[in-house]
């Protein structure tokens, strides 16, 4: 028997939906290089500006000549390090839970307590847009699961009156990853209150950048460990390192360390990275102009995009998505903006529903203001010639 790959490479590029990896030359950041040439970027997730921080790298620098360059083991062998255990109280205090653990992405955390929560006699309720994370975790975790519409606290509500299950979880993105909007988090632990469930969210997009202090979804809403019981956040995007990690009650981080298989057969992430870590965090605590400026650069791009007529979702976080609509054309306007030396994704079907192609634009505190009118002028330059021809 042979697997005729090929066969279905080929359908993809028919599609217009085959991916290409670019290759970056340079740090991370709001200027990069890739591929030999120079760009503007607003297409990474380095929503503060720390993935090239000096304080950060230097941070990384000094653990490696402390703990080495790799974890060795896994947490429950010998490869949970002072540096983890320091990390880890930190982001318990500055949630509010009473402790947190460490993962080594947010993948992995995802489908760590999933699994380590749910078995065949319980329920998993998830926003339809969730993550893939969370949906694989979903349906690996071989509970009876069920996805809701999205951010429909009605439709919720009666899908979870219908359920008998043991325990019920509700699960879903803090600010989801490709629309930018937020998830109605005070109407879904109401909610979770009142039909004893559980509500799990995932802040990866909202931790840090957004909250007066960087508290990201639970902050901006005022939720303790109560009203959400299981708080998700990763590391590689406005911490700028790497990895994940959960934070709840005591209960509930004891049952990750003895059932989450994902971080009980893995090594730990290398120690210089919690070490890099705990530098961002005491940056993001100190320099709340990060999160200031960055607000104040989205604003201006919304007003300016509204004059133009660009289509944009509802959503003040970093991710602003311009709706395009055909996959050819979103691609066509991602290659027409690099050709003025602004990198922009292009992101189309099976990842956003068909007919919802969009650039996905996301902003960081490393933009400056003059960045941002850069990618405005480099905007009309690309869109006027597409509104000409439909006309």
């Amino acid at each position: 028997m042979s697997f005729d790959l090929e066969k279905d490479l080929q359908a993809r590029r028919a599609q217009g939906l085959y991916r290409t990896r670019k290759t970056l030359e340079a740090p991370q950041g709001a200027e990069v290089k890739v591929d030999g040439k120079p760009y503007l970027a607003f297409c990474n997730n380095d929503y503060l500006g720390l993935a090239s921080h000096p304080e950060v790298s230097a941070a990384m620098a000094s653990a490696t000549s402390e703990y080495g360059t790799g974890g060795g083991a896994s947490h429950l062998v010998i490869g949970h390090s002072r540096a983890h255990h320091q990390l880890e109280e930190e982001l318990a205090a500055f949630t509010g839970r009473e402790r947190a653990l460490l993962f080594s992405n947010g993948y992995m955390a995802n489908l760590g307590v999933i699994s380590a929560l749910l078995g065949k006699e319980d329920a998993v309720f998830q926003d339809r847009l969730n993550h893939a994370s969370l949906l694989d975790a979903g349906l690996l975790s071989g509970a009876r699961f069920q996805r809701y519409l999205h951010n429909d606290v009605v439709n919720l509500e009666a899908r979870l009156s219908r359920t008998d299950a043991r325990r019920k979880l509700i699960v879903t993105d803090g600010v989801f990853s490709m629309d930018g909007d937020l998830a109605p988090l005070k109407e879904l632990s109401e909610l979770a209150h009142r039909h004893s469930a559980w509500l799990m969210v995932d802040d990866a997009h909202g931790f840090g950048a957004l909250g007066a202090k960087g508290g990201g979804v639970a902050e901006h809403f005022s939720l303790n460990q109560d009203d959400l019981p299981v708080l998700v956040g990763t590391l590689g995007k406005a911490f700028g390192t790497a990895g994940a990690f959960v934070a709840g009650s005591e209960a509930l981080i004891e049952t990750l360390i003895q059932f989450a298989r994902t971080y009980i057969y893995t090594t730990s992430m290398p120690p210089a990275v919690a070490e890099a870590t705990r530098a961002s965090l005491r940056i993001l605590k100190e320099e709340n102009w990060r999160r200031e400026h960055l607000n104040k650069l989205i604003q201006f791009f919304r007003k300016e995009c509204k004059q133009m007529g660009l289509k944009l979702m509802d959503s003040h976080s970093p991710i602003q998505p311009v709706i395009v609509g055909s996959a050819d054309t979103a691609v066509a306007m991602s290659e027409a903006l690099a050709a003025q030396g602004i990198l922009v994704t292009a992101i189309r079907p099976p990842t956003v529903p068909k007919g919802t192609s969009r650039l996905r634009i996301t902003f960081s505190a490393a933009h400056k203001q003059q960045h941002v009118e850069q990618l405005l002028d480099a905007l009309e330059r690309t869109v006027r010639p597409l509104q000409e021809e439909v006309a």
